[in-house]
């Protein structure tokens, strides 16, 4: 009996999957083998993408959450059209090749978002979702109107960053959100209900989704439970697909033998026997090709009328050309020093919340909030509402005690495109959230975090709340930059630096506590380190709250004849990135070095050298008011200069 297209086109996604699962001799065979029927249906039947055109902005976004199911992605970009080639598919894994294990970005193959890390897919996608709401109302239905769509897994369920972004998607209404949760109740090591007992169906109906239960393999109950997602549009869908993992597989079916290793090629075999296939490893039937080319047709011919008409309205339009071109393309902002009396003292997140409000109505892509913490962290702009169910013009985000959730939905904000979004919490929490932060290190995307607090200068409040050791875990993370400004100069240019970055991401590291706030002349953030007091004899390098101690203590040894040159710097990362020529012009040449942070002094020794002197608290702190802690601690400024006279001799 001859195959029905749609089963063939799911078998094709299986022999595919397990093929070059196989031949790696690495993946996860058993996750494609079964949502390879709810693929086949979301993408020739619902998903808007155009393969000649993968960055079209009105296309539909597709999360793939369950990252260790990436063969189906790619078994499914080949057979659309997208550049991802039968050889791509051979090299699965390998090394430089366009098809590694977990990929997690990359828009010009049509990969919107692959997350290793589970969870992390789930709650990027409810940012993407934001997104699109926000866009939608700033540009009308016509020209932004598209869905998020995700396949999700149990382990997806079992994380609790998953739980915290559900529960925010459901209270603010994110009707275009779609996923299809593949149940088939096997983690890696066996079976769920090891671990896992609840309904996980309940728990969304508790959160505000519509939820609905289908066969996952039945094709066609699947497509109504897609249509009936999109025919709600306030509530996000949940798609309990119940399936197989290893569907298809006369040994390995519903076991955990088919979640993280090769099939084996006997049960290969019969994997293939059993469906009657009975062509070569690696092979398309051309009807495959065929009818997805057809399949997507109608979605090809979409993305050029949309175009079109994009094309008409901007032309006829200039300002809703200018604001197009604000939010989608890469405008470069410069940012005014906020101006304060002669030898005041002011926070730096509250300089921080200044610069914010003013950049805010001239940046309309601007969005953020805060954990719960707005007032703490300053990130409310002032002249906008909250984003909410019922007002979709606010740029304010009210994350609530989400952590967790707030930096994968800040990622997810950011990957969509169209707006930049920034997230807000206490610096010690940074850890809560350090997957998501790590994530779009790694997708090289330009995310934005506020963390304030940023020291033990935050008092009373004790150890748990003072960062000593969290700056320089951040510094850790490759292509993050970590910015800890000390002025108000410095705060603008660390915003600056960060709104013009779009290869990464950037942390900002922000006092409680006032700081003199400097004159209004810019300063060269954006390179990292800078002079700011001259010096023969030694170089004291600093960082935020720290650099007018150091200035002090240079002071006071000048008075001892010894001259101490004072550097600045904001962020590591930055100076790292200059050339020779100006590091050394900052540093000078053959100086004692020695650095001056309110935290670890891991690390350090990368910028002064091992001979160098690394003056911090390399302990757990205290509570007691901030005056008390510096002395305690040894970092006031005759302190300082105590040390570094003596160990300069």
């Amino acid at each position: 009996m001859e195959k029905d297209i749609e089963q063939l086109a799911a078998d094709t996604i299986r022999t595919l999957s397990i093929d070059a699962v196989q031949q790696a001799n690495s993946g996860h065979p058993g996750a494609p083998m079964g949502m390879a029927d709810m693929a086949v249906v979301l993408w020739s039947k619902f998903l808007r993408v155009d393969p000649q055109n993968p960055t079209w902005e009105n296309r539909d976004r597709f999360v793939l959450s369950a990252g260790h199911a990436s063969m189906l992605l790619y078994s499914m970009l080949h057979l659309a059209g997208f550049p991802i080639t039968i050889e791509d598919i051979k090299q699965f894994r390998q090394l430089g090749s366009a098809t590694p294990g977990h990929p997690e970005l990359e828009l010009e193959q049509g990969i919107e978002l692959t997350t290793g890390p589970l969870g992390q897919g789930f709650a990027t996608g409810i940012g993407m979702a934001i997104a699109e709401t926000k866009l939608a109302d700033r540009f009308g239905s016509d020209l932004i109107n598209h869905r998020t769509y995700g396949f999700v897994s149990d382990g997806d369920l079992m994380e609790g960053v998953a739980s915290e972004a559900a529960s925010l998607a459901g209270h603010l209404g994110l009707g275009k959100l779609i996923y299809l949760y593949d149940d088939n109740g096997i983690t890696l090591v066996g079976p769920t209900d090891w671990s896992y007992s609840e309904d996980a169906v309940k728990r969304f109906d508790a959160y505000g989704w519509q939820t609905l239960s289908v066969d996952g393999h039945d094709r066609a109950a699947v497509g109504e439970a897609i249509a009936a997602g999109i025919a709600d549009d306030s509530r996000p869908t949940l798609i309990a697909c119940k399936t197989h993992i290893g569907y298809g597989s006369p040994a390995k079916q519903d076991t955990a033998a088919a979640h993280g290793s090769p099939l084996g090629a006997d049960e290969i075999k019969a994997v293939k026997e059993k469906m009657g296939w009975e062509y070569e490893p690696f092979h398309v039937p051309n009807e495959v090709y065929s009818f997805f080319t057809k399949a997507l047709d109608d979605r090809r011919h979409e993305a050029s009328e949309w175009q079109r008409i994009l094309e008409m309205k901007l032309a006829s339009d200039s300002q809703l050309s200018a604001a197009w071109k604000q939010h989608f393309d890469a405008t470069p902002i410069r940012i005014a020093v906020p101006e304060y009396d002669d030898g005041s003292k002011v926070a730096t997140r509250a300089i921080s919340g200044a610069v914010i409000n003013s950049i805010a109505d001239d940046r309309p892509d601007l969005i953020g909030g805060s954990a719960d913490l707005a007032s703490s962290n300053n990130t409310l702009i002032k002249s906008s509402g909250d984003f909410s169910a019922n007002d979709r013009t606010g740029r304010n985000l009210r994350f609530g005690v989400r952590e967790h959730a707030m930096g994968s939905i800040v990622n997810g904000i950011t990957v969509h495109g169209g707006m930049r979004a920034y997230g807000g919490t206490f610096l010690t929490f940074s850890d809560y959230m350090r997957g998501a932060v790590r994530l779009g290190a790694l997708m090289g995307i330009p995310s934005v975090w506020v963390y304030t607090h940023d020291s033990v200068f935050l008092g009373e409040d004790g150890p748990t709340h003072q960062s000593v050791e969290h700056v320089s875990a951040l510094r850790a993370i490759p292509n993050l930059w970590v910015v800890r400004p000390g002025t108000a100069a410095e705060v603008a240019g660390a915003w600056e630096l960060a709104l013009n970055r779009t290869d990464g991401p950037t942390a900002l590291i922000l006092t409680r506590q006032g700081v003199p706030t400097g004159d209004t002349q810019r300063v060269p953030v954006d390179k990292g380190g800078y002079l700011v007091r001259n010096g023969d004899d030694a170089v004291l390098v600093a960082t935020g709250s720290e650099v007018a101690t150091a200035i002090e203590a240079a002071e006071i040894l000048a008075g001892e004849g010894k001259s101490v040159r004072v550097v600045s710097m904001p962020c590591v990362e930055a100076f790292r990135a200059q050339d020779a020529d100006y590091r050394s012009g900052v540093l000078g040449s053959g100086l004692p070095m020695a650095s001056l942070e309110a935290g670890v002094t891991y690390g350090w020794g990368d910028i002064v050298g091992n001979d160098g002197l690394s003056i911090g608290i390399d302990q757990f702190g205290a509570s007691a008011p901030a005056a008390v802690l510096a002395e305690h601690y040894g970092i006031t400024a005759p302190q300082v200069a105590a040390t570094l006279g003596s160990w300069l001799g």
